[in-house]
């Protein structure tokens, strides 16, 4: 049995800049650099913790795994898991109105309103 998620460190803000600015040009690669290894990095940059999680038939019921709690997409902070739809990919909260997403040639950024899910990281 594992515990409650760990919460953010006092430099999540830096760490997730820096992850940022790291992968903005990384293109996607299916086993290399999808979107859930890039949700985990962002985790891991906001917490210095890499959650448990399993695999489930959907990508929401994956994420829901890692511990963190759901919130309204409109209460999701920087830091925060996001899942846009149509298809399904996760993203990291970047701003009040903004989320990024790996997409085919680097960091792709769409409104938060384009996300259907929210979890809170930390």
């Amino acid at each position: 049995m594992r515990g409650p998620p760990a919460g953010r460190l006092p430099d999540w803000p830096e760490r997730l800049a820096a992850l940022i600015t790291a992968v903005e040009h990384r293109p996607f690669d299916a086993a290399r650099w999808n979107c859930g290894r890039f949700a985990m990095a962002a985790v891991v940059a906001c917490t210095g913790q890499r959650p448990a999680w399993q695999h489930r038939p959907t990508l929401p019921a994956m994420a829901d795994t890692a511990g963190f709690s759901r919130v309204p997409v409109p209460f999701a902070r920087a830091g925060d898991v996001v899942l846009a739809t149509d298809p399904d990919r996760l993203g990291v909260v970047l701003d009040a109105g903004r989320a990024a997403f790996v997409g085919p040639a680097g960091l792709l950024r769409l409104p938060i309103t384009a996300c259907a899910i929210a979890w809170r990281v930390g």
